[in-house]
């Protein structure tokens, strides 16, 4: 958790600016999600787009990243299809454009977090409950329907290593049904020149203790690539997720800062 001599001083700053950022953007963030948020435009995005964009910009940088965006997300409907690797994926993904997230049930339960998720229409699924995934695969083809954005993270979780995991086809028959495309998105966190593996959870920690050592660490780079989308004509579910995985994988292999990801 204490990385250097001025951990301690990153502590400091970073959590007044917590406090700042929950005290300054928090309310407005919450207001601007419903409907009079959601009507007015302003260069081309809702004000509420525009107010959870800035918000999760400045949580990124709270904890330690540095978002590097590269690409645009679809308008919706689309599938946006990401790989997984800390909880902050999800505020750097917001940071780039309002989409509505599948997560699990637990991310309600968290402090600030989960009440914001579910603000941002954060759709809720317990894990190894069929009832609960028919129930997300039907609210998912309703926001699709309704012209949103939906993010799904293939891999069912963040699990332990650095390289892509498999990808999981149950989702994928949503916007088969639904009719829209896929963007797939890779994330990935450097530092120096490399790879940084410490934004995940480390083992044995949970998200309070993970959220204390991001905060101490020194900031790095969250690279975000928005890869070409595909449509889904004559595919079947697991034909999708491959397509997904291997374009993903392909720029995660990439080496660090090459511009023709």
């Amino acid at each position: 958790m204490w990385t250097d001599a001025l951990t301690p001083v990153r502590w400091v700053y970073r959590s007044v600016l917590l406090i700042l950022l929950c005290l300054v953007g928090l309310l407005p963030t919450v207001v601007l999600q419903g409907r009079f948020g959601q009507a007015r435009l302003w260069r081309g995005r809702s004000l509420a787009e525009h107010s959870l964009m800035a918000f999760s910009g400045g949580v990124c940088r709270v904890f330690g990243l540095r978002p590097r965006v590269h690409g645009k997300p679809l308008p919706g409907p689309v599938l946006i299809t990401a790989n997984h690797i800390a909880w902050l994926d999800i505020e750097l993904l917001h940071s780039a454009g309002a989409m509505s997230f599948v997560g699990k049930a637990e991310i309600a339960r968290w402090p600030l977090l989960g009440f914001l998720a579910a603000r941002g229409g954060t759709i809720f699924h317990r894990r190894g409950s069929h009832d609960s995934a028919a129930g997300v695969a039907g609210v998912m083809t309703a926001k699709l329907a309704e012209g949103s954005r939906v993010a799904v993270f293939p891999e069912g979780g963040i699990l332990p290593g650095e390289d892509i995991k498999r990808f999981h086809a149950r989702l994928f028959k949503v916007p088969v049904e639904a009719g829209c495309p896929i963007q797939p998105v890779m994330i990935r966190y450097v530092r120096d020149g490399r790879r940084d593996p410490g934004t995940t959870f480390l083992p044995g920690e949970n998200l309070v203790v993970n959220s204390i050592r991001l905060m101490g660490r020194p900031a790095c780079d969250a690279e975000l690539w928005f890869l070409p989308p595909y449509t889904v004509e004559d595919r079947s579910r697991r034909e999708l997720a491959a397509v997904a995985e291997q374009a993903i994988t392909a720029a995660y292999e990439q080496p660090i800062g090459t511009d023709g990801v």
